[in-house]
């Protein structure tokens, strides 16, 4: 099977960047093309030079209708509101969208649901291996322990991310609301200030710290009496959102139109 193609969304960003370096170690993909918003000041640049590979002859452009006719999907970690056309046209062009992006309102979640009848769609609010398999062992311990254990959610990441909690902190949070057959809607406690009254047995209780170039912390407390249960995630480098994004990529080859999870890729879906 020939290499696979993959446009990189968002190239002049951070996470674009590693993205590109991503793809180009990989072995059976190739960058394909490179997209950012109209207006950046990295469009008409080489995709390479700009993720310090050197150049590989990719031009930034904001074109991504016109690359996905000649390449098998795309990788977005950007925004929802660019997310949300990038799910269009990759169901109109009928290719593979790896989703990344976090924040995503009810409309937009809707919308990439709607996508996801024409086009394989993978989407997870965190793509690195040890994030999904830190969420199946949330999902089994809060099945396992009763409501006597409370279920806490600590979230850590750097001063420029925009949404909170974070799109990871929400994934351990529904797998709990999973494990304990609840609803996370209804049983979610975020940002506590003030006299806010005793802690509501059942709920699970969200916190967010924003601060330097934390790349990712992440601790789900299962605090019991005269007992804790702390299962812990510290991303070091943002590598490995990319490399799990280009696995998921590949996985999603010859799947038919969906949308699937990080835990579909990994096997993990039925845990």
């Amino acid at each position: 099977m020939s290499d696979m193609r993959l446009i990189v969304a968002g190239a002049g960003g951070r996470m674009g960047r590693t993205l590109i370096q991503a793809v180009t170690a990989a072995d059976g993909a190739v960058v394909a093309g490179a997209v950012d918003a109209p207006g950046s000041a990295v469009v008409g640049r080489d995709a390479g030079e700009l993720a310090g590979l050197g150049a590989n002859g990719v031009k930034i452009t904001t074109d991504a209708a016109a690359l996905l006719a000649d390449a098998d999907g795309l990788i977005d970690f950007t925004v929802p509101a660019a997310s949300v056309i990038y799910a269009e046209l990759a169901a109109k062009a009928g290719k593979i969208h790896i989703l990344g992006t976090t924040g995503f309102s009810g409309e937009n979640e809707t919308l990439i649901e709607e996508a996801a009848t024409r086009a394989v769609i993978v989407k997870s609010g965190n793509m690195s291996l040890g994030v999904n398999l830190l969420a199946a062992l949330v999902k089994r311990v809060a099945a396992t322990l009763d409501e006597d254990f409370d279920i806490e959610i600590f979230e850590m990441h750097h001063n420029k991310k925009v949404d909170a909690p974070s799109g990871t902190a929400l994934m351990f949070g529904r797998a709990a609301a999973e494990g304990r057959k609840v609803d996370l809607a209804q049983r979610s406690v975020r940002g506590r200030d003030g006299d806010t009254g005793a802690r509501r047995k059942g709920d699970i209780g969200f916190a967010s710290l924003r601060g330097g170039t934390v790349v990712g912390d992440h601790r789900v407390i299962f605090a019991g009496p005269a007992e804790r249960i702390e299962l812990v995630h510290k991303a070091e480098d943002r590598m490995i959102f990319a490399r799990g994004a280009v696995h998921a990529a590949l996985w999603a080859r010859g799947k038919k139109p969906g949308l699937y999870s990080m835990a579909d890729v990994l096997g993990l879906s039925d845990v």
